[in-house]
């Protein structure tokens, strides 16, 4: 599947434009490490798109993702990206054993607090995000409150990376697709 099917598929069941842009936001992040760990981009980024395709029309688990799961493989979705999708979820019967797996876990929350953090900054831009401050926020439990911070800790362990250099490397991912993301700030609109 191409990004561009995935971005379909995305658009006809997410009608929030906050999801979709989550979506596109995990996609980057794992589309990234796709391209330092020498692996196929764009499959990874197909898996970034859809794993929370269907939230709008299953928010609850466990019909999101398993309900989504079975709409993707009547769409031709490859297995590899919907047992990654399934196994975001913590699934105990869906561990996650990939690389993907484990890269798709641990970019989805960290992308989205990253997302928060950047709304914060007085420009509103990702450029502005720093791993100190992103550190610094994740001790607040009051600032997006829906993040789990411990998926974002667990996420980078799972993937054998420090905490500092995962936060490190989804902030310059997001960075090179600021203005896909919503997130070039108002000093690039300016």
């Amino acid at each position: 599947m191409k990004t561009e099917q995935a971005w379909a598929i995305v658009c006809e069941f997410t009608k929030s434009e906050g999801l979709r842009k989550h979506g596109l936001a995990v996609s980057v992040c794992v589309e990234a490490y796709a391209r330092k760990f020498g692996v196929d981009p764009e499959k990874w980024a197909v898996t970034g798109l859809l794993h929370d395709f269907d939230w709008e029309i299953h928010p609850q688990v466990p019909d999101h993702p398993r309900k989504g799961e079975a709409i993707l493989e009547q769409r031709g979705v490859d297995a590899e990206i919907r047992r990654a999708i399934l196994s975001h979820a913590g699934f105990e019967d869906v561990p996650r054993q990939s690389l993907l797996e484990h890269t798709l876990f641990a970019c989805d929350e960290l992308s989205g607090f990253i997302t928060a953090c950047a709304y914060v900054k007085p420009s509103r831009s990702v450029a502005e995000v720093e791993v100190a401050s992103v550190k610094k926020k994740m001790k607040d439990k009051a600032f997006a409150r829906a993040v789990n911070r411990d998926d974002i800790v667990n996420g980078a362990a799972e993937m054998g990376i420090p905490l500092d250099d995962h936060i490190a490397f989804c902030i310059e991912a997001m960075k090179a697709r600021a203005a896909d993301l919503g997130l070039e700030g108002s000093s690039a609109t300016a």
